[in-house]
């Protein structure tokens, strides 16, 4: 009888495309999205968790080129044969919450979700197939007021997470004054108004000049590969440049050069009103152009949205990865999308929302310094005999009860030296050491672990070469003397 073959051992490898995140990233990540949502809160947003999945059909086909619904999201099918997939956003699911329950809901519904979502996309550097979204959104309310809200939210969102007035930009257009551009244009033709659409999305790569060329014969990339352009004459084009570059000094002198770009449409007019009703409701709260400024070169995917969009970019510069200076970017955006519930129920139903991508402003704060330090571990309570758990038990108790973070070794005590060493592995402040010599007299040691690893790099240090790193105080002083030791070092 042949000999039965081993299954292969499993490679221990994440999943192309995803990550594991360790101790100090994820406290940083939740310590963000407790302070994004406080925000939220306070201009009276409520919570949403709604489920990872859901049906194919419920998602909807709004990721970008893809040709079948569950092209560019993880998707399965059920054994009812009905296919189940993994949220690639936050927005989509939200419009299938409000039509399962809109008769419960308050109109305006007004609701920030925050969580993991999946595209099934290729991945690159800093590109994963999974990532974390913070969304707010605001369904049924008309008014370009609620936009305006959102404008004004996320600028105080950004100032709380740590981004620096000056270090930011959020900055606001709107799809009717291109949707006004392109009927001044005359353009009946679908597919050559898409080539337009995409054209001006490259508007900030290549300029005004790289864009003059696309909508015309075409030109050369940086390669030195010729790119086909839309085919159009330079009159046909005018309209589109001169809405590329309308943006002013002065927001008023935009908005006069954007009504030359919109000519006679009604439809661009229209989108004109909502800019300067919404750059005035901000000027009323407050809102300077040094933090929100009206910008038509913003587009952000402007096939999936109705009005008003708006992006939240990061003006300060940072080395790539050949230590050319550039923009860090953007890092949030959104806008209304009016049509996307009327696939669940029908009826049009207004919405308007952002969604920030936190793992990008975390890259952002990392750059700024404003975290990516270590987080300080617990507190060790070594064990000196395993006969005497109860005891060691009694004291990491103790701490945590005042407040204090603490754990008692669970290795092998076998080995002391290994219990200081874990100790240091866990970036511990503290040890709290208590043999039997120790309990006989009613005592425990004390070992600073921060002023110990400070004199081992510099034993000269004059501030720190006079303190003791290890002290000797009653049992009953435990607490007292531990958060004194922490006090010295935070």
């Amino acid at each position: 009888m042949a000999k039965q073959k081993k299954a292969p051992r499993p490679k221990a490898q994440t999943p192309k495309g995803f990550r594991d995140y360790f101790g100090t990233e994820v406290t940083e990540r939740a310590h963000m999205l407790k302070t994004i949502a406080d925000v939220y809160h306070q201009y009276g947003f409520d919570a949403l968790e709604s489920s990872a999945v859901e049906t194919v059909e419920a998602l909807g086909k709004f990721l970008p080129d893809v040709d079948r619904p569950n092209e560019g999201v993880f998707a399965w099918q059920d054994e009812d044969d009905a296919w189940m997939a993994l949220r690639y956003d936050l927005t989509a699911p939200l419009a299938r919450v409000y039509a399962q329950y809109r008769n419960d809901l308050p109109l305006p519904y007004r609701r920030y979700a925050m969580g993991p979502v999946w595209r099934n996309e290729k991945p690159g550097p800093g590109r994963y197939r999974q990532f974390y979204q913070c969304d707010a959104d605001t369904v049924g309310a008309a008014s370009v007021a609620a936009d305006a809200e959102i404008c004004a939210m996320l600028s105080d969102t950004l100032e709380r997470v740590g981004i620096p007035r000056g270090d930011y930009l959020v900055r606001v257009n709107n799809r009717k004054v291109l949707n006004g551009v392109l009927e001044t244009m005359g353009l009946s033709d679908e597919a050559q108004a898409a080539d337009v659409l995409r054209t001006i999305d490259k508007f900030d790569k290549v300029g005004e000049s790289g864009v003059r060329e696309l909508l015309g014969k075409g030109r050369l990339d940086a390669s030195g590969a010729f790119i086909d352009g839309v085919g159009l004459s330079a009159d046909q084009a005018e309209p589109v440049i001169a809405f590329l570059t309308s943006k002013a000094d002065q927001v008023a002198k935009t908005f006069e050069n954007l009504r030359g770009a919109v000519g006679g449409s009604q439809m661009g007019a229209e989108g004109i009103a909502e800019l300067e009703q919404i750059a005035e409701l901000l000027d009323a709260g407050g809102y300077g152009a040094d933090r929100i400024e009206i910008d038509p070169s913003v587009v952000r995917g402007l096939g999936y949205y109705t009005g008003p969009v708006f992006e939240a970019e990061l003006t300060f510069e940072i080395l790539d990865e050949k230590g050319r200076k550039r923009q860090f970017g953007s890092v949030s955006g959104g806008g209304r999308y009016d049509d996307l519930v009327k696939r669940f129920t029908g009826q049009a139903v207004p919405a308007t929302g952002v969604s920030i991508g936190v793992d990008r402003l975390l890259a952002a704060l990392r750059e700024k310094g404003r975290i990516g330090g270590t987080v300080q571990g617990p507190v060790v309570v070594t064990v000196m005999d395993r006969d005497r758990m109860a005891d060691y038990q009694a004291m990491v108790t103790e701490l945590r009860n005042a407040g204090i973070r603490a754990e008692v070794y669970l290795g092998n005590p076998k080995n002391f030296g290994n219990q200081l060493k874990y100790a240091d592995k866990r970036e511990s402040p503290v040890a709290v050491i208590e043999g039997g010599d120790e309990k006989e007299r009613g005592v425990i040691q004390i070992k600073d672990l921060i002023l110990g690893a400070k004199l081992a790099e510099n034993a000269s240090l004059e501030e720190w070469k006079e303190r003791p790193s290890q002290y000797e105080v009653a049992r009953g002083d435990l607490v007292a003397k531990v958060r004194e030791i922490l006090d010295l070092h935070t």
